[in-house]
């Protein structure tokens, strides 16, 4: 039997993406409305409802949810006992079992969110909601298009504290503006995640240029300023917020 989904397993990876999934109901990306909707529409290669589907249908059919990167682990470990069983116990599967698997794996998926210490008030009320509600559809809708949503809510109010910081440079003010612009949850994403960094090490090496361009700095703090400022965003910063206090102290 193991060989057997072995095999299974091969031949469906090497399928291109065109073929696998013919069935929206089975795809990685299938919506809330077609997971509910796999017991009508759920097929190996074709559109033959999972009624009428051969063994061996239903067995490539469970093999291409086994090959998808995506599937958690309750749904692999039911998705095994499915084909370790009777053709009646892959029906099961595909009709119902796949559903609440996914539901399971995704209840996992979203305590993960809210473990998160990083997680925004958007997101922790969205996710909340999700588990509350706690239907396999509400489940699935938060974690392909709602967390995607409400993380791009706290990411514009991350966005607005920086700019309201005055200590924020042009740089940094010119790049979070420009993501505010875009508007879009990946532009603003982008910006915390590398975009502020890289804004704020432009300003930064600004900062330090104006440092050695005063005459009157001493002999130590340029050598740490000319060593700081062809350095990472993370040693610019190191010297503003410490280094050139150090080299003042040290001096003294």
């Amino acid at each position: 039997m193991r060989q057997h989904r072995a095999a299974l397993l091969v031949a469906v990876t090497a399928l291109t993406p065109a073929l696998l999934f013919t069935t929206p109901a089975l795809a990685a990306g299938a919506t809330a409305a077609t997971v509910a909707g796999t017991t009508a529409t759920a097929s190996a290669a074709t559109d033959t409802p999972v009624d009428d589907m051969s063994e061996e249908e239903l067995r490539v059919a469970i093999a291409r949810i086994l090959a998808d990167v995506d599937s958690g682990k309750r749904v692999v470990r039911e998705a095994n006992a499915a084909l370790d069983g009777t053709v009646d116990d892959m029906r099961t599967f595909l009709k119902t079992g796949y559903r609440l698997a996914q539901a399971e794996d995704d209840r996992v998926a979203i305590a993960r969110i809210l473990a998160d210490k990083n997680s925004g008030k958007g997101v922790v009320r969205e996710a909340n909601k999700a588990l509350d509600n706690g239907t396999p559809e509400a489940l699935r809708a938060f974690l392909e298009t709602g967390f995607r949503l409400a993380r791009a809510e706290d990411d514009r109010v991350a966005i607005a504290r920086i700019l309201a910081d005055k200590n924020s440079g042009k740089g940094v003010v010119r790049e979070a503006n420009k993501a505010l612009d875009n508007g879009t949850p990946e532009a603003l994403r982008a910006f915390l995640e590398t975009g502020f960094r890289l804004a704020r090490a432009e300003d930064d090496r600004v900062a330090i240029a104006r440092i050695l361009a005063n005459p009157k700095i001493s002999a130590a703090l340029r050598a740490a300023a000319e060593k700081a400022i062809d350095g990472t965003p993370e040693e610019l910063r190191y010297f503003l917020e410490v280094g050139q206090y150090e080299v003042g102290r040290q001096s003294a």
